[in-house]
């Protein structure tokens, strides 16, 4: 198995850091990321998993986190402002962010990937198969949303943790992190909590930027519905959820298969708002089956 470790390349305005797993010779899978979260979101281990399918996977840092570029000198934005309807101040949007996974696929000489977002990222996805049908061979979307506010709304408890003051140290940047996902996370499976705090000690390593969090989520509040956009997505496509996520109610997949013609809905009981290591193996069993039934095998 190979696995590259981090480079980067210029996309545009940004660079964009990013590690393959698997041989480049094999389908290409891209994994984006979500909210807050580092391409180290996307685990190795299901990484491996999705490469030993057949896959040359590819995991990157959206832009403003991790080890891409971080837009400091936007500022950061008034997010109760946003929330508000005010999106002057919004330095992009989604449609930036999925013109951004285009470029790394350039960047690559990929010309079309298996695309596979988390939360934010599968909003990306969903903008990229919407403004880049060409490029996108299958789409997954896990533990998202359309963009209309009626579905996939936060649960009171879990709009305090995504609204709460951000750390300040390493120390409290891991307890936040727990804190978190003892609200959001998956009731129904084991709580993992040291590989949590291991994932938050890397992520505060490699970079810990609350106002580049602030603005990613003044990006996703100020993108349109997408509701009738996702009505001429073609591709083969698949929507997983939790039925208990508490961060984007299941509401939000259910109007996402909805939307899209001919959509796949796995919803996975005990699943909230993270990726637990005993579903892995479920979801890549379909991810790698839709990915099989769009390029004809």
């Amino acid at each position: 198995m190979e696995h590259t470790g981090v480079r980067t390349t210029r996309v545009g305005d940004v660079e964009l850091a990013y590690e393959t797993f698997g041989s480049a010779e094999d389908t290409p899978l891209l994994l984006v990321m979500g909210l807050a979260t580092q391409m180290i979101g996307w685990p190795d281990d299901f990484c491996r998993m999705l490469a030993d399918r057949g896959h040359f996977v590819v995991r990157f840092d959206n832009r403003d986190i991790g080890l891409s570029t971080h837009l400091h000198d936007a500022g950061a934005p008034d997010v109760l402002a946003v929330m508000g309807g005010d999106h002057s101040r919004v330095a992009y949007r989604l449609a930036d962010m999925a013109d951004d996974t285009v470029g790394l696929l350039d960047a690559l000489g990929i010309e079309s990937a298996h695309v596979v977002g988390a939360s934010m990222g599968g909003m990306i996805a969903q903008v990229m198969a919407i403004r880049h049908p060409e490029r996108v061979r299958s789409l997954t979307s896990i533990m998202s949303t359309t963009g209309d506010p009626a579905v996939g709304s936060p649960a009171e408890a879990a709009m305090g943790v995504l609204l709460a003051p951000p750390a300040t140290d390493r120390d409290s940047a891991l307890q936040r992190a727990v804190d978190t996902y003892r609200v959001i996370g998956s009731p129904g499976f084991e709580f993992d909590e040291a590989a949590l705090r291991e994932r938050a000690g890397l992520s505060f390593d490699r970079a810990h930027d609350p106002a580049g969090v602030a603005r990613q989520l003044a990006a996703i509040l100020a993108s349109p519905d997408r509701t009738a956009d996702l009505a001429r997505v073609a591709v083969p496509t698949l929507v997983v959820h939790g039925e208990q996520d508490a961060l984007v109610n299941v509401s939000g997949g259910r109007a996402t298969a909805a939307a899209i013609p001919g959509a796949e809905l796995l919803v996975v009981d005990g699943m909230g708002h993270d990726l637990p290591r005993a579903v892995w193996p479920r979801i890549v069993d379909r991810i790698a089956a839709l990915a099989d039934r769009a390029d004809g095998r």
